[in-house]
């Protein structure tokens, strides 16, 4: 009667029983029914009873207390069944039906703590989840001249938590962007781009130039982090059609033109944010259509069996189709193909289109814009 009917997969107050559980409940009464069948195979000594004592913590590696609790008490009933199938039941039996009983509260113990742990770890992370949400708010789908969109992938379910950053703006300068990457994971490059995204929020409408706004930020990080931590970062403006971009370490946005995609290079290198970074400008003048990926370097070290994602190849395929929140999704999808679904770091990406304006003629380029496109 024990084996031949069906357990039903449910635990207390009736809820649909967790793939945990099952599987603790199912490697418990594998373990059961083999020690049944080798003490039927051997006869009536009972001398395989004490490896009952196995089933309840074998199930409280996956499950549950209650399922633990449960399997421990089929192991002891079944224990006593056989000790009392041997005869007048001995000493050695009593013993064997003991242990069965403490190695059942052991390990109900045991999963109790292990449960607890993990509830912990599933809260904390749930909670940097959100604080990470709460520092990269949603941007787009139109600022100023730009269709924008953003996107944020994470490299696996734990790896919500990093310090990849973007933010969209538009300001009496024109449209600013960041992208960013801070050094590490965890909550500390939560922490970091948060301070990094407020003090652009400030600064992105008060600073005249890319360069005091490179300028700011460098100074938090600075006051912000240790000698050895820095913050990646690229700061794109788009003012009456000309789009000037500086560049902090990062990785070099792509402009998608007419079936070409140009990577935009800075004219010289410059070091990452908290190593007080000169800057020198690009500036481009923009078409109607053209589109701008920015992207974290996450993208660029995405491979399998060691090629690299090729982005620039295709990424005019793939980005250059429908809205552009449709080209990013088209992007990711064909990443993690790429990757098997198994990236190494977590990827920011932001893709613009400047949908062009009326009134570009009528805007001035800032001077300090001009004399760094003539540098």
């Amino acid at each position: 009667m024990l084996f031949g009917g069906t357990m039903p997969t449910l635990l207390p107050g009736r809820r649909p029983m967790s793939p945990g559980n099952r599987a603790g409940l199912g490697a418990a009464l594998v373990l059961l029914a083999v020690v049944s069948a080798v003490e039927l195979a051997d006869g009536s000594t009972a001398e395989f009873v004490g490896l009952l004592a196995a089933v309840p913590f074998l199930a409280a590696v996956f499950a549950v207390w209650q399922v633990v609790l449960g399997a421990g008490v089929a192991a002891t009933v079944v224990g006593g069944v056989y000790v009392g199938m041997a005869g007048t039941p001995g000493m050695a039996g009593l013993v064997n039906l003991m242990g069965i009983m403490l190695a059942t509260g052991v390990a109900a113990a045991g999963a109790t703590i292990r449960q607890r742990q993990a509830d912990r770890i599933t809260e904390l992370l749930r909670l940097a989840a959100v604080a990470q949400q709460a520092v990269l708010r949603p941007i787009g789908p139109q600022v100023g001249a730009l269709s924008v969109a953003g996107r944020y992938i994470s490299a696996t379910a734990a790896a919500d938590i990093g310090g990849d950053l973007y933010e969209a703006l538009n300001t009496p300068y024109g449209v600013r962007i960041i992208i960013g990457d801070v050094r590490g994971k965890g909550l500390d490059a939560v922490r970091l781009a948060s301070i990094v995204l407020g003090s652009y929020r400030h600064v992105a409408y008060e600073r005249a130039d890319l360069k005091s706004i490179v300028a700011d930020l460098d100074r938090a990080v600075a006051r912000s982090v240790g000698d050895e931590d820095f913050v990646t970062a690229a700061l794109v403006e788009e003012r009456g059609g000309t789009l000037t971009i500086v560049n902090c370490g990062h990785p070099a946005p792509l402009l998608l033109r007419r079936g070409r995609v140009i990577p935009l290079e800075p004219p010289a290198p410059a070091p990452p944010l908290g190593f007080m970074p000169e800057v020198k400008a690009r500036v481009e003048r923009l078409e109607p259509g053209d589109r701008l990926l920015l992207f974290t370097d996450g993208l660029g070290e995405a491979r399998r069996e060691g090629e690299f994602f090729p982005t620039a190849d295709r990424a005019w395929r793939l980005l250059g189709h429908g809205t552009v929140g449709d080209g990013l999704a088209s992007l990711e999808t064909a990443l993690t193909d790429w990757v098997y679904g198994r990236l190494e770091d977590d990827i920011a990406l932001v893709l613009l289109e400047y949908v062009g304006s009326d009134g570009d003629a009528a805007v001035s380029v800032p001077s300090w814009e001009v004399g760094a496109a003539g540098s």
